[in-house]
């Protein structure tokens, strides 16, 4: 297969893997309420949380994050070139933030970005996880942690990724996953964004 028909392939593939939605998966399997109709109203593993049950937000939060590394893999071991697996790294986390399943009303993408990350470079990934696990500790603002997050990761693959192709991915993804918490952003400069650990009912990333 050329280039071209490969790479439309590989992005579609990637974006339907994204799109799965695992926060809403797994509470089915678990029982639970809907996650969309809690806090943000977000299909993601914080609203999963607030059903009632650590061990399903984990497991949401597990394949949110693998469906990311999954795309990118699989673009690689089908043979796509480096930008093929830079697109199919977009591609599934728009598919988390715009699901075909579920009507283009997703998540925010935060656990998606870094799976897929991971799939790019393992160094990577555990770099923006730093950022944001020393932002949360320090300010105990979760949205807060996810935009430092996103403004560390470019600068992070200039670094420690060589091809300009998943370098600028890895922006796309970042000015998306801001303009996503753009709520988030108003709240923090309001004052009124809800901590973690605070029990209010507030919206959260």
């Amino acid at each position: 297969m050329s280039a071209l028909p490969l790479t439309i392939l590989l992005v579609l593939l990637a974006y339907l893997l994204g799109s799965l939605p695992f926060a809403v998966i797994v509470s089915k399997l678990y029982g639970l309420d809907d996650p969309r109709s809690h806090g943000s109203g977000n299909p993601g593993a914080t609203n999963v949380l607030r059903t009632g049950s650590k061990s399903a937000a984990l497991l949401t939060l597990f394949g949110d994050a693998a469906k990311g590394w999954l795309a990118v893999w699989l673009a690689g071991r089908l043979g796509g070139n480096t930008l093929a697996i830079a697109m199919a790294g977009v591609a599934a986390f728009l598919g988390h933030v715009f699901p075909v399943f579920l009507r283009f009303r997703g998540g925010k993408g935060v656990a998606t970005a870094l799976g897929v990350l991971a799939g790019w470079s393992g160094a990577l990934a555990l770099a923006v996880m730093a950022a944001w696990v020393l932002t949360a500790a320090l300010s105990r603002y979760s949205s807060l942690a996810a935009l430092v997050a996103a403004m560390a990761a470019p600068i992070a693959a200039g670094f420690l990724v060589g091809p300009i192709q998943t370098t600028t991915a890895v922006a796309v993804m970042s000015a998306l996953l801001i303009w996503r918490h753009r709520t988030n952003i108003q709240r923090l400069l309001n004052g009124t964004e809800s901590r973690i650990g605070a029990k209010k009912k507030e919206s959260s990333p």
